[in-house]
């Protein structure tokens, strides 16, 4: 049977199951998942005593397919199973020939292929291979949409509920980086002080140091409301904390906002479950912002932004533009949005 649709949590649901495989090659863009099916390998299929003797972690520059071989070939000492893990497994030329160990793979060894930033041609034999032997599985990036989900369902793992804008402040700050969110995420699980098991923007604010009320949160919630004030007050703010508010995320988030937005008018039904489906958003109550933004702008308009973002990305990176800085480019940008 294929295994290659298999999801991260049906994969961590077979090993604490005890279901292991002779195989699993990891791979794909999103480095997240691939480090968190590794790491729960190394750390629970072998009692520490056993990790001494039947446990190898090694790194793609440092070896070659055949010393893979040989060491995935060696019986465990003193224990059912050993584990062979390799990390940066897409330094590794000749991969293909893994596929004549694969058609007779030791079933006491645990072979963990971590293949980072790409993926194998499943059209080749090796992939093939791999699924009839064990578990291939592709670790995709998630789109920004999605990271809601993915900070919610984190922190419910750990009893914490997230307040809405704390939730939007940190994707909007962190980005689709799932090692560095969930980094921030631990951060926040620490400093939460006793009893307490909710997170809200002031401590946000606090802890990650992103300000609760001039932000890239706040910032689309003012073109949305086409306050220009506001908006002028908030780019004055990016203005002076560049470090912490620069231009190139900024411009990130609102292209993805206002492409959403034009999908939103594609939805063939215009209420918030409609779009909430035509988006891939978790509940219908994240749509509220492009319906919103659907009774201030038009198709048309959205389009004209869409454009205005890539011509102020271009010139935050020099082109056509010789003097202005971060702040005039946004205050431009914001003109040309709300007019």
């Amino acid at each position: 049977m294929a295994r290659q649709e298999l999801s991260y949590e049906s994969i961590l649901k077979e090993l604490r199951a005890k279901h292991y495989y002779p195989i699993y090659y990891l791979m794909g863009e999103e480095s997240y998942y691939i480090d968190l099916i590794a790491n729960y390998i190394i750390d629970n299929i072998l009692t520490e005593t056993e990790k001494e003797f039947n446990l190898s972690v090694v790194y793609g520059a440092d070896v070659d397919i055949a010393g893979i071989i040989n060491t995935a070939k060696r019986y465990p000492m003193m224990s059912e199973h050993q584990v062979v893990v390799v990390k940066e497994a897409q330094n590794i030329r000749n991969m293909e020939e893994l596929s004549y160990y694969l058609q007779k793979p030791l079933l006491s060894t645990i072979l963990v292929i971590c293949h980072k930033h790409g993926v194998l041609d499943r059209r080749k034999k090796l992939a093939a291979e791999i699924e009839k032997a064990g578990v291939l599985f592709e670790s995709k990036r998630i789109k920004e949409v999605q990271l809601p989900i993915f900070i919610n369902s984190y922190m419910k793992r750990k009893g914490i509920d997230m307040e809405s804008k704390a939730t939007a402040m940190l994707s909007d700050f962190v980005g689709t980086d799932l090692n560095r969110l969930a980094g921030e995420l631990e951060k926040l699980t620490i400093t939460l002080p006793k009893g307490e098991t909710r997170i809200t923007p002031e401590q946000i604010e606090k802890n990650i140091g992103i300000s609760k009320d001039y932000n890239n949160f706040e910032l689309r919630s003012a073109l949305i409301q086409k306050d220009v004030l506001r908006a002028n007050q908030i780019i004055k703010y990016f203005e002076e904390n560049p470090k912490t508010n620069p231009i190139q995320m900024t411009l990130s988030l609102l292209f993805s906002f206002f492409s959403n937005l034009m999908m939103a008018y594609y939805a063939p039904e215009k209420s918030e479950q409609g779009i909430a489906n035509m988006l891939s958003l978790r509940t219908p109550w994240q749509a509220k912002d492009y319906i919103s933004a659907m009774h201030k702008y038009s198709g048309i308009k959205t389009m004209q932004i869409i454009g205005e973002i890539r011509y102020a990305d271009a010139k935050s990176k020099g082109v056509k533009n010789s003097s202005m800085t971060s702040g005039d480019i946004l205050r431009e940008l914001v003109f040309n949005i709300m007019h």
